[in-house]
């Protein structure tokens, strides 16, 4: 079995696999565990819950874009599963050609990501992760990286407008009935919804274009994702778990060349 954890800016998701089957998985506040002892408290709790074996675990698998929890999570894997933790960087086999001008920018989830997409969906391929950044990467049907856009995340932007607006409140991100709003709620929530959703037809049309391939498939993910999906226009598929299912099939690509 593998643990695999996609450690983000604002959540860390992490999932169990025997082979390709996923046995569990979590999503936790990335902030919320500072130490490597509550880190690893926190992962002996979950695998109990699930009635799975912690010692059966035969590597770890981290891709971060989150630097300052690393060191406490490095020593947690090493402490509390005795292994001696994957992280995907230089070095590591993806079977991605980066075609950015500065490779190293592009963040491991981006990668496993592509990764992913082309292994599940095939390629040509947009993925679009809602996260704590709302990001666009276009891979080609050569399994080459070319490049993305990056635009405020969902939460950020309904946190800002309550933050510098001092007459409009904290709002639910939920999809409301009619674009015209009757309130200030439902007018923020269409705003910010029917926004986002205007945002990603636009970017995802605009990146097509220039990517000049037939059959693009368009694969969204992240904890947001079902929310802006179901009106998008080009949104094909919807994957929340894409980057832990990229982290698996880098791993075994991986343990391949060993």
């Amino acid at each position: 079995m593998i643990f695999a954890l996609d450690v983000g800016n604002t959540n860390i998701v992490m999932g169990v696999y025997e082979g390709r089957k996923l046995l569990a998985h979590w999503r936790i506040t990335a902030d919320k565990y500072g130490t490597a002892d509550e880190f690893g408290i926190l992962f002996v709790g979950l695998f109990q819950y699930e009635g799975l074996d912690i010692n059966a675990i035969d590597d770890v698998i981290i891709a971060s874009v989150a630097p300052s929890v690393m060191f406490s999570l490095e020593s947690a894997v090493r402490k509390y599963f005795k292994r001696e933790p994957i992280i995907v960087g230089p070095g590591v086999k993806t079977g991605i050609n980066i075609k950015y001008e500065n490779p190293k920018e592009v963040g491991a989830d981006k990668i496993a990501n592509a990764v992913a997409a082309l292994e599940i969906y095939g390629g040509p391929a947009i993925i679009v992760d809602f996260g704590t950044a709302t990001t666009f990467c276009a891979v080609s049907s050569k399994s080459e990286y070319l490049g993305g856009v990056i635009c405020p995340g969902i939460k950020v932007s309904a946190e800002a407008l309550f933050q510098r607006a001092a007459k409009l409140p904290r709002i639910e991100l939920v999809k409301p009935s009619t674009v015209i709003g009757r309130n200030t709620v439902s007018s923020m929530q269409s705003g910010i919804v029917y926004g986002y959703v205007g945002q990603v037809d636009y970017i995802v049309r605009k990146m097509k274009r220039e990517m000049k391939e037939d059959n693009v498939n368009v694969i969204a993910t992240g904890s947001l994702a079902d929310l802006i999906a179901t009106e998008s226009e080009t949104i094909q598929k919807v994957n929340g778990l894409l980057t832990l299912e990229g982290l698996r099939i880098i791993y075994h690509r991986n343990k391949a060349h060993d």
